[in-house]
């Protein structure tokens, strides 16, 4: 619940904005980077524990914050549209494939950023090695009511920057952890409301997701927690094995709920991640660091 010796880069993006990436640069020599995209609500300071393993273990990690979302305050809680959330992050990855051009790049996505590491896995091939999908929103228990629904397509006309409430207001949704779910309910930096503009853009990266199966063709992971709330682990499943690709793995925790990095022991996920990306995503060739 900290960011464990983050570091802080930015990107400047095509269209002019800066976003914030958390960091964890390997230890050693490099075998990969890896690239980790947060729920609707957290950030890149909740993944403190998993970014300082991944780093620990030879990768590079980094974690996009969402424009809006997170340190990123310009236009909070904002998204102008899928196809540019979509372009923020090729532009990233693009980034590292130039400062490391050999070796491999696995991209994950948790909770609402599962959705939004599908489609970029889907559009940018090229620039995703292997996708790791972690307790994803792909097909969700909660959402937005029909009558909310019809409020957002009004504002979408009227003031696309007009506020809604996320409907995750309950930390206990996240986690049984006491520490972690007053962690959620005081994080200063978590995203409690989204405009019309988000919120529409979360409803068209539905529509992009339902189509996205036959594009992924990379190996995949998919961890789910037993014990979740919010992701619907049936229907996830079935999605799932509908994917194209050939390479496909499924880990289980049977006690655990929705964020992985509240649990007791969040070096266990990120570790059985870390060999995964080991015997999947490849090839396996090393850049020395610094």
């Amino acid at each position: 619940m900290t960011d464990s010796g983050m570091l802080h880069r930015s990107l400047r993006t095509s269209d002019g904005y800066d976003v914030h990436v958390g960091a964890w640069p390997a230890s050693g020599v490099a075998r990969g980077h890896v690239v980790v995209l947060h729920g609707v609500q957290s950030h890149s300071g909740w993944y403190g524990a998993l970014g300082s393993t991944l780093a620990a273990a030879g990768y590079h990690a980094s974690f996009p914050d969402r424009r809006g979302s997170g340190p990123n305050t310009a236009d909070r809680g904002h998204a102008p549209s899928a196809r540019r959330l979509v372009a923020d992050l090729a532009e990233w990855l693009r980034v590292l494939r130039s400062e490391a051009p050999g070796i491999p790049v696995t991209m994950g996505g948790i909770s609402w950023g599962g959705k939004l590491a599908l489609i970029v896995a889907a559009k940018h091939p090229e620039l995703v090695d292997g996708l790791a999908l972690i307790c994803p929103g792909l097909l969700p228990r909660i959402g937005v009511s029909l009558g909310e629904k019809l409020r957002i397509a009004a504002a979408m006309v009227t003031d696309r920057h007009r506020k809604f409430p996320i409907p995750l207001s309950d930390p206990a949704l996240f986690t049984a952890n006491p520490a972690a779910q007053a962690f959620i309910a005081s994080d200063p930096l978590g995203l409690r409301e989204g405009t019309a503009g988000l919120m529409a853009t979360s409803f068209f990266i539905d529509r992009r997701v339902r189509r996205a199966p036959r594009s992924i063709r990379q190996p995949v992971l998919l961890m789910l927690a037993g014990q979740d709330r919010i992701v619907d682990n049936a229907r996830t499943v079935r999605y799932f094995n509908r994917l194209a690709a050939t390479d496909r793995t499924v880990i289980e925790y049977p006690e655990a709920h929705h964020t992985l990095e509240f649990e007791a022991d969040p070096s266990r996920y990120a570790r059985d991640l870390i060999d995964w990306i080991g015997t999947h995503v490849g090839p396996q060739s090393s850049t020395p660091v610094g």
